[in-house]
């Protein structure tokens, strides 16, 4: 299977701009012959445009989510539509299950091959350190997955990277490819290259880490986007300028790793 990561720009607050530079970024990966296409976190509005998160939420009916399950379906791909700020209330009236009944969510969504919704995840930890995210998000409480050409597909988001004990549960329930749409910032390059690679050794997993490429008034994002094997090994990855990661993975590699190095037998609880 073909994975693409997306990493694109994004314009603080502009959803329109963001999503057209979505939209060609997946038609371009899908004439590339890709089968799955992440987008980063929050790309829609652009992470740090904290004063445009009420105004550009809405529920998983909304317009943004049915244009990107359209984009899927208009290119045959597999599409994890990076994460958009989620009005929980609008989503609740339409009678999809919430961690609350109001309040907003950063939610990432996973569309098939003909644009049908298949798996929704709400970001578990909420960001505090000199962000607003913590204050004005509702964090999820959901761990879905979604079998895709073989692969059992999750989903976390960025600053889920540090805390090993998420990617455990989702391994524990059969993952064999994480997805990680992101929006980290410089300086800390060692920690998103550290991070990224160990969730993918500890839990013989693929890892597919999408960050954006943005500058906005008060950080940078740092790019390097990276698709990662079970044994951690780099199959592609980026700098910090706009462009699409793509990756050759194979499912049955999952399998064969865990069967040559099956560290989990020697867990102990």
């Amino acid at each position: 299977m073909k994975l693409a990561l997306a990493q694109v720009n994004q314009t603080a607050g502009n959803v329109d701009d963001n999503l057209e530079r979505a939209e060609r970024a997946v038609a371009d990966a899908a004439a590339d012959g890709a089968d799955l296409v992440a987008l980063p976190e929050l790309f829609t509005v652009g992470y740090f445009a904290f004063e445009s998160y009420a105004r550009e939420a809405e529920g998983l009916d909304g317009p943004a989510f049915r244009r990107l399950g359209d984009l899927a379906a208009e290119h045959g791909v597999g599409l994890l539509a990076g994460s958009h700020v989620e009005d929980l209330e609008a989503s609740a009236e339409a009678g999809y299950e919430t961690p609350d009944d109001q309040g907003l969510a950063n939610t990432a969504v996973f569309f098939d091959r003909t644009g049908e919704r298949r798996a929704v995840y709400r970001k578990h930890h909420l960001f505090g350190y000199e962000s607003a995210e913590a204050r004005l998000l509702t964090p999820g409480e959901r761990l879905e997955t979604v079998d895709f050409e073989g692969f059992r597909v999750c989903m976390t988001t960025c600053y889920d990277l540090r805390f090993p004990e998420l990617y455990r549960d989702f391994a524990e329930k059969g993952a064999t490819l994480v997805l990680v749409p992101s929006a980290w910032p410089y300086p800390r390059v060692e920690h998103w290259t550290t991070l990224t690679r160990a969730r993918a050794i500890e839990n013989l997993c693929y890892l597919g880490a999408v960050n954006g490429a943005a500058t906005f008034e008060d950080a940078t994002l740092l790019g390097r986007s990276t698709v990662y094997d079970p044994w951690g090994v780099p199959l592609a990855s980026a700098g910090d300028e706009p462009t699409t990661v793509v990756a050759e993975i194979d499912p049955d590699r999952v399998d064969r790793v865990r069967d040559r190095f099956p560290a989990w037998m020697d867990r102990r609880r």
